[in-house]
């Protein structure tokens, strides 16, 4: 049997979907119904979008297709103003920024090439940042409110059981 809690704002459209059906399809809890497996191949799509199922969030097949048409890709010349974008790039209310009082190429050599120096220094920081150990996790603990840390990626948590949970659904492979 599979197991489906419908969205909230489906659930009265999911119930009547399931008595309706020969046999009755039957809940197993105040939110969940369990479907038969071939019962649920056949199942309306739009009663199971939102929902939970078997544990996991329901991922409709529609969503794996590729789109249908290629988007239009601009492409920005060095030393030239950027191309127009298309309205319908932004949203309904997205507010336009003032124009530029100096383009882009009227840029001086030395402006560029001080930021080229200080892109060159950033990326020299960030790597120096990532030659750095990682903290050293805290002692886990079950009290509320004591610091408890992933080991894998270092996220803190407040007790030893949400740090479980998340390792078990973030990190299975660890």
């Amino acid at each position: 049997m599979i197991k489906v809690q419908p969205a909230r704002e489906l659930r009265v459209a999911f119930a009547r979907w399931a008595v309706a059906q020969s046999p009755k399809v039957r809940t197993c809890s105040t939110m969940e119904f369990t479907v038969p497996p071939a019962l649920f191949t056949h199942m309306p799509e739009e009663l199971l979008v939102g929902s939970i199922v078997d544990g996991h969030p329901y991922r409709s097949p529609l969503d794996d297709e590729p789109p249908t048409e290629e988007p239009e890709w601009l492409t920005a010349v060095p030393g030239e103003p950027l191309p127009p974008v298309p309205d319908s790039a932004y949203g309904p209310d997205a507010v336009p920024l003032p124009e530029p009082e100096r383009q882009l190429a009227a840029t001086s050599p030395a402006t560029v090439e001080a930021a080229m120096t200080a892109a060159v220094v950033a990326v020299d920081l960030a790597a120096a940042n990532q030659e750095q150990p990682a903290p050293a996790p805290a002692a886990p603990s079950d009290g509320d409110g004591a610091d408890t840390v992933c080991d894998v990626c270092n996220r803190p948590f407040t007790t030893k059981r949400g740090r479980d949970m998340h390792r078990r659904q973030a990190h299975p492979e660890a």
